[in-house]
This record gives structure tokens, sequence and C-alpha cells, in this order.
């Protein structure tokens, strides 16, 4: 079953609106909450386009996925319990609370703990919207957390920026030709990843 490729072409159809760099903004915001497309599918093909203006655009992606970050956070701290329906039928409550349990096993390390586990969940593709609901239900500080998401979620759409840049044609190929396997594939190792947390928190 394919999800990211159709949804890669619908926004390779939203970058070519005139209006692309608020839409990518808009997306990127939305996407850090709730929305399954990664910005990152507007991000490349506009870096393409204009080549002199792609680390702007990343830079506008960054700005939109830091608000969505902290509209996310508040929704987890305070609207979570009264959104939990909601989270089941989407099919996204494991996923938040599987993140719920790793992030507090991180707590209780440290709130810098937390924060190296954050810069990882803002570089994967698709679960940025996981921790930043989580990071709210646990009440991460907001120092570390903002600093995670800065640096997770930026050195992501700055890569990927510079890649086109450098790469051209080639590089959007790829991203392209390989989106479907690296969107499951990052997904597969995020929940792994998480699963193994959990279950070492409660063999703990």
């Amino acid at each position: 079953m394919k999800i990211f490729a159709p949804l890669y072409q619908r926004a390779l159809h939203w970058s070519r609106h005139r209006r692309a760099p608020a839409l990518l903004t808009g997306l990127s915001f939305i996407e850090a909450i709730v929305f399954p497309v990664p910005p990152e599918v507007m991000l490349a093909p506009m870096s393409l386009s204009q080549p002199k203006r792609a680390l702007w655009f990343a830079t506008l992606s960054l700005a939109g996925s830091m608000v969505g970050a902290v509209i996310g956070y508040l929704l987890g701290h305070y609207a979570f319990e009264l959104l939990k329906p909601l989270f089941e039928a989407m099919g996204m409550l494991s996923g938040i609370e599987s993140g719920i349990e790793t992030i507090k096993t991180k707590m209780a390390e440290s709130p810098w703990a937390v924060f190296w586990l954050l810069v990882a969940g803002g570089f994967a593709p698709i679960p940025m919207k996981v921790f930043t609901w989580a990071s709210g239900v646990v009440g991460v500080p907001w120092l570390p957390y903002l600093a995670a998401m800065a640096v997770g979620r930026g050195k992501r759409v700055y890569l990927i920026a510079i890649a086109i840049k450098l790469g051209g044609e080639r590089a959007e190929r790829a991203l392209h030709r390989y989106i479907e396997p690296i969107g499951w594939v990052a997904t597969v190792l995020l929940v792994a990843a998480i699963g193994y947390l959990v279950f070492r928190a409660r063999q703990g």
C-alpha cells in the first residue's frame, strides 16, 4: 500500500502554487501537530526551481515547524485527555502513548537526556507530532524542548535544501524515487526504538 508517494505528488502540486512559500510554512506548522505529509516534499522542488532561495525556504519551513511544536506541546499539556478518542480514531494514540513512556524514562535521567531523544525525533520524517504532544503531556522543560526541536528539524530541512542546491535535479529525483521506502523505513526504525526503550523501562 502506497501512502507517501501520493502525498508527495500532492505536495509537488502545492510547490508550484504562486503562494508556495506560505503553503510550505503552513504545511510545516500542521505537520508538527497532526498532518502526515513531511514538509520536505514541498521544500525539495521549491529549492530546485529557485536554488538561490533554498536556504530561505528551509528557514520558512523551520519557522512553521517551531510554531507547530509550541502548539503541539500546549495541546498535549492541556488537551490530551480530551482528545484521546480523536487520536484513537486516527490511529495515533498508541504512538503518542509510547512516546510519553519513552520521554518519561528520559526525564527520569535528566531534561537534557530528553534533548537528544527529541533531536532524533525531529530529524525523522514522520513522527515529530508524536514527540510534540508527548513532550507536553510529560511537561518537558521549554529550553531543552525548543532547542531539540530547532536542532532536530533544522538540520533536516537545511540538509535537504543544501543537497538540492548542490545536487540539482539528480538529488530531487532521488528523493522522489525513494520517498516511499525512506518514509516506511524511518517510521519502522522509530517505532522499534520506542518499543525498545519502553521495554527496557518496564524491565527496570
